[in-house]
């Protein structure tokens, strides 16, 4: 089934649920400072990989205990990448605690290359993700959590993938994707 041929914004519409997920990031780094420093890479992909698990598990039973919808799992997945790219950037010799205003600088650079990243490949792509089921996005978010655990367990080592960044970014971008299509439901 196609969607409707009109043209839309597309980067205004993923800057509108940035605008979200950074909200919350920082309102969270003023609660909590950075605490989730202290997490090593493998934990951050474990902490996307409940996201996605709990947004699937609810796909599938049509079930939802807890009562939070998944749109917020989304805006997690969004911000553990944001997170774990900052991780994979930061030297072993940094702080833990990093101040606010360098910490959202290095949240607004990640998510700069990642929207940037994002739109190149949704021009080459002609914006097929607007095609594509949200389950069909869980499922890649999935897929990709299981190739950077494997990259992982191999310490990093790769013949031919990008490496666990690459999925990070990808993992940011579809959660954002489906960020977008759900508000889209919600109109």
């Amino acid at each position: 089934m196609k969607t409707e041929n009109k043209k839309h914004d597309t980067r205004a519409e993923m800057e509108r649920e940035v605008a979200v997920c950074r909200s919350l990031f920082e309102k969270k780094t003023r609660d909590y400072g950075t605490s989730w420093r202290v997490m090593r890479l493998p934990s951050l992909t474990d902490q996307i990989y409940i996201k996605a698990s709990r947004i699937r598990s609810i796909e599938e039973s049509g079930e939802n205990h807890v009562g939070d919808g998944v749109g917020g799992e989304f805006v997690a997945m969004v911000n553990y990448g944001i997170m774990a790219l900052i991780q994979a950037e930061l030297k072993a010799d940094e702080p833990l605690e990093l101040p606010l205003e360098r910490t959202m600088e290095l949240y607004d650079k990640h998510m700069k290359a990642t929207l940037d990243l994002m739109m190149a490949k949704n021009h080459d792509y002609g914006e097929a993700w607007r095609e594509m089921r949200v389950e069909s996005m869980v499922d890649l978010i999935l897929m990709k959590l299981l190739r950077i655990k494997q990259i992982e367990d191999n310490n990093g080592c790769t013949l031919a993938s990008e490496g666990v960044t690459g999925g990070y970014t990808d993992i940011v971008n579809y959660s954002l994707f489906c960020l977008v299509r759900l508000a889209k439901n919600d109109d």
